[in-house]
């Protein structure tokens, strides 16, 4: 089973570490489902995540404080205005882009309530 952990872990912290890089797809829960994985896989692994000079920051802000950085909170209402915006250029049905707007306003006042780091 420590395996199977091993590679979600390492699985989760390729994607959290491309979310970095690309907008859309999330950082955090990544790297919050890299930490737990590791947790049940490897200590030395979960410790390291913890302590990484990049990964580390955000994954202790949230499990202690469930705070996000004023800078990624700007990217991501940035990455969901984008998404918003590609959805109504490609010209999806006006009922899709109602659910859409509505789960995007809830994702953003979910985020923009949580504390600041």
């Amino acid at each position: 089973m420590r395996v199977a952990w091993l590679i979600l872990g390492a699985s989760s912290l390729a994607l959290g570490a491309a979310g970095i890089f690309l907008p859309l797809l999330p950082t955090v829960p990544f790297l919050l489902l890299s930490a737990f994985a590791f947790s049940r896989s490897s200590e030395r692994l979960h410790h390291w995540l913890l302590a990484h000079p990049v990964f580390g920051p955000p994954t202790s802000a949230w499990r202690e404080r469930g705070a996000i950085d004023r800078r990624a909170k700007w990217l991501a209402s940035g990455s969901i205005a984008a998404a918003f915006l590609v959805s109504v250029a490609l010209g999806l049905k006006a009922w899709v882009l109602g659910v859409q707007a509505l789960v995007l306003f809830a994702v953003s006042v979910f985020i923009w309530t949580r504390p600041n780091t």
